[in-house]
């Protein structure tokens, strides 16, 4: 997959010749939602016997309007995993623009002249609800108006689940709740975050449950409060376990939130390791026990409830 990076404004001389049809988007997560846009752009570039592109950008464009804070700097795919999302799709040309203050002040007309245009693009495609500047005079119902005949216009309806829109609002609530099952199936896939192993307080390995602290990233999303199932990758390798999201109330109160995963029959120094979470299932919320003995207790029944699950995920 080809991976163009632009700056407005455009230089033309970074664009190739071929005629593409493009798909627009943030596409943060790439979801189901996203992903029938860009299925729906597939179906018509091959129907057509040109290249797929997409159009999308580096950050969240609200960014440029107003201030971001807490939850509104996290992203449920980097710009590095969104581009592995849509290589997976199929994707030839993506076309990532750095959103910026000059590239918003353009008008639709201009974005569509300068941009669009620009990009040899026979046919534009996009969900009902996307925007291309302000949300009143930038709709997917005026782009036709602005194409002037130079292309065709696609707009895809939503795609729903339990009859709601799926979007990327909906799956950061449910990673909020730490309703990973149900985010997991609006994106159409696990959810994958990343972090580096670091010290803890090594307590895990004291009660015969050693984890690997993960130090995640604060522009990523991590499921809410609670203990899953996931598999961790180190180097080329994933490993099952289980992993805990929470503040480790047992052992004292307000203490920070931290990331800790116990790998299923591993052994070795993961101390420095840039290693790459993958959330499968939500066992339980977080408990504070009565002492040390009642978290081992629980533990082994979480081992066992981890062991089954992987066991069926195998069996699948």
């Amino acid at each position: 997959m080809e991976v163009i990076r632009i700056h407005h404004p455009l230089d033309p001389r970074q664009i190739p010749d071929d005629p593409v049809v493009l798909a627009m988007g943030f596409f943060d997560g790439v979801h189901r939602g996203h992903q029938a846009v860009i299925k729906r752009a597939k179906a018509l570039a091959t129907a057509k016997h040109v290249k797929l592109a997409v159009l999308t950008y580096d950050h969240r464009p609200a960014l440029v309007y107003r201030p971001l804070t807490g939850d509104d700097r996290k992203y449920l795919s980097t710009p590095e995993r969104k581009l592995q999302q849509l290589d997976r799709l199929g994707v030839d040309r993506v076309f990532l623009v750095s959103y910026t203050g000059d590239f918003s002040a353009q008008t639709p007309q201009e974005f569509v002249d300068h941009y669009l245009v620009a990009f040899h693009t026979v046919v534009a495609v996009a969900g009902f609800d996307h925007t291309y500047g302000k949300k009143d005079v930038a709709t997917m119902t005026r782009l036709p108006a602005y194409a002037q005949g130079r292309f065709e216009v696609e707009t895809v309806a939503k795609e729903a689940s339990d009859r709601e829109k799926i979007s990327s609002t909906r799956i950061r609530q449910a990673m909020k709740d730490g309703a990973i099952d149900d985010a997991n199936n609006l994106l159409g896939y696990l959810y994958r975050s990343t972090g580096v192993v670091v010290h803890g307080e090594a307590r895990g390995r004291t009660i015969g449950f050693p984890t690997a602290n993960v130090l995640t990233p604060e522009n990523e999303w991590i499921p809410g409060i609670g203990v899953y199932t996931a598999r961790l990758k180190v180097g080329a390798i994933w490993y099952p376990g289980m992993i805990s999201v929470g503040r480790n109330d047992t052992f004292g109160d307000n203490r920070p939130i931290t990331v800790e995963m116990n790998l299923l029959d591993y052994q070795g120094n993961l101390y420095g390791e840039n290693v790459e979470v993958e959330w499968h299932h939500r066992l339980r919320g977080q408990v504070k026990f009565a002492s040390a003995e009642d978290l081992i207790t629980q533990l082994q029944k979480d081992e066992v409830a981890t062991r089954d699950y992987f066991s069926q995920v195998a069996a699948d």
